[in-house]
């Protein structure tokens, strides 16, 4: 057996972020364990990354707002309160269940721009170049975010309060300025060299060239100004005039492709949801480009024929046939997942029973599959998603939004658009820069994954709610990059199959595996003698980093139960 332990695992993230793109945690460095906290209330919750974020969106609640008024305070409220993460800079995905009617998803994944082309961050020799895919302007993707959340307010929001209203508390955070204490303290420690390099970054975030002292106040009145505009004028204050030009202008200095015409022509999305169902519970998330959706469905398929309950939560037994679903899933993500507008994705086959039948009959429940005899011929080999942040919200009615999002690092490119306050994304690096390339986070990919004009990359990002008998029952998501999807279907299984409670589903120690490379993860708090019996079975074992940080919400007899991860530092659940 291998056991690695190791502060990054360096197999998944085959060409590792910066160490600012680490997550920071609350969990114990010497034994692994994880805590979650938990708040239950009687009526309306939102759980998120950063607490106060998560007080504001309750407040929202309270004066009568419904959930995806409370997501888009919560969500403006980040862009503040936790800029590794949180973005006006960034994209991302929701999903709305509402009660009494039909669910829907918003997609504000970013887009390529316009002078993007499918070998733009190959080198001279033809190999895909990840300096220039993560680090270079030519990474910066055009912003989706602010367009996603004023159109989930347009549509679906309340119609009691203005998206004026929703984005006061980010501007009067921006302004009068948040402590720099935890997370924020942390991480802006780690990005120091990379926010350094860029002197519009270094004069919001490092004051006299450095980071800030613990407990001083970090203000960003060019922030306070952008969110003004765009409370002011709607998405047109950030994608056209003074903002647009300023962004643009910054990524041109800089040697990117993005430019004012881009921002001008991005639109947000409504799709359906992709649906399946799962015991007697049905499974509502995001449909392509989120890859994390349909696999998730896949992976639950796979598991239904299962008896998981009898074999009880944790044991080498359960954690093996997650294991082997999961690699099953992974290895169609890479083979067939892309932005359905621009590629065809064989959806229905994906997502059908009779499909992950097929796949499960070829899982021994003993024995570990060597990733090499899944999909040898993929595509994505060449033959024949960091950091994001998950909200969840459920409202007194019943409503309730599952909202993931993301900058891709953490800090993005690390580069402010120079008079906004505007951290901006590296998100093209989610874009296969050649089939079998892996990016970041180790996932590879094909040409359906490829760049292109106005394309929109493949992301990992899985907000997802389960129902029972159309009422919400769980609200869930979690940032992490490869490891978002293993992290959903985990704390789904620890509530349908093995009835933990909702924090401790949570906390519950967690495993990945993402097909390539060949290595199955383990977070630290798993049992030695767990480890030592999945090697036993054929795994080979890395043990290593905490696994995503999933901010849920479980709605049961007893009340809402908003549920804060803390492999996250600083996250928070608040009650209406």
């Amino acid at each position: 057996m291998r056991l690695v332990l190791a502060l990054l695992l360096s197999l998944v993230l085959a060409a590792s972020p910066p160490a600012a793109a680490q997550q920071a945690t609350d969990v114990s460095p010497s034994t692994g364990e994880i805590d979650a906290s938990a708040v239950t209330g009687r009526h309306g919750m939102v759980a998120s990354q950063e607490a106060q974020a998560s007080r504001i969106g309750a407040a929202v609640l309270a004066r009568g707002g419904n959930a995806v008024d409370a997501a888009v305070a919560t969500a403006f409220a980040l862009a503040v309160t936790l800029p590794r993460a949180g973005n006006l800079g960034g994209g991302g995905f929701l999903v709305l269940h509402r009660a009494g009617g039909e669910p829907v998803t918003i997609d504000f994944r970013e887009t390529a721009p316009a002078a993007a082309t499918p070998n733009m961050f190959l080198d001279a020799a033809g190999n895909a170049d990840p300096l220039k895919a993560r680090f270079s302007a030519s990474a910066i993707a055009v912003p989706g975010s602010v367009a996603g959340l004023a159109l989930a307010h347009e549509k679906y929001g309340s119609g009691k309060l203005s998206l004026a209203a929703l984005i006061e508390p980010a501007v009067r955070l921006a302004r009068d300025g948040v402590p720099v204490t935890g997370d924020l303290f942390e991480t802006l420690t780690l990005a120091e060299r990379r926010l350094g390099q860029w002197p519009s970054s270094a004069k919001v975030f490092l004051p006299g060239g450095k980071a800030p002292a613990e407990g001083a106040l970090l203000k960003q009145p060019d922030l306070a100004d952008t969110l003004g505009r765009i409370a002011a004028e709607g998405p047109n204050g950030f994608y056209r005039g003074p903002v647009a030009d300023k962004i643009a202008a910054t990524v041109k200095a800089a040697g990117g492709i993005l430019t004012i015409a881009d921002l001008a022509g991005y639109r947000a999305v409504v799709r359906p949801p992709v649906r399946g169902t799962y015991r007697d519970y049905e499974i509502l998330s995001m449909p392509p480009p989120s890859s994390g959706g349909v696999h998730l469905i896949e992976m639950l398929n796979i598991l239904e024929g299962y008896d998981l309950t009898a074999l009880g939560a944790g044991t080498p037994a359960a954690l093996h046939l997650v294991v082997e679903a999961m690699k099953l899933a992974y290895a169609d993500r890479a083979a067939f997942l892309g932005d359905a507008d621009q590629v065809d994705v064989p959806l229905g086959k994906l997502l059908s029973k009779d499909y992950a039948a097929e796949l499960r009959r070829g899982i021994d429940p003993a024995k570990a599959r060597p990733a090499a005899t899944i999909r040898p011929d993929s595509p994505a080999l060449g033959g024949g998603g960091a950091n994001t942040t998950h909200l969840s919200v459920v409202d007194r009615d019943g409503n309730a939004v599952a909202l993931t999002t993301s900058l891709n690092f953490n800090y993005g490119m690390g580069l402010v658009a120079d008079g906004t306050g505007v951290l901006l994304n590296n998100t093209m690096d989610d874009f296969s820069a050649k089939p079998g390339a892996p990016n970041a986070f180790g996932l590879i990919g094909s040409a359906a994954n490829a760049p292109a004009p106005g394309k929109r990359p493949l992301s990992s990002m899985t907000p997802a709610i389960v129902l029972k008998d159309g009422k919400t029952k769980l609200v869930t998501g979690a940032p992490g990059g490869s490891r978002i999807i293993s992290t959903v279907l985990q704390v789904i299984l620890g509530r349908v199959d093995f009835d933990l409670s909702p924090a401790a589903a949570v906390a519950a120690p967690r495993v990945h595996h993402q097909w390539r490379p060949d290595v199955l993860l383990l977070e630290r708090a798993i049992p030695p003698a767990t480890a030592q019996a999945l090697a036993a079975m054929g795994h080979t074992i890395e043990v290593g980093a905490t696994s995503g940080s999933a901010h849920t919400i479980v709605v049961t007899p007893e009340g809402v139960v908003g549920v804060a991860d803390r492999r996250a530092r600083g996250a928070g659940a608040a009650a209406e």
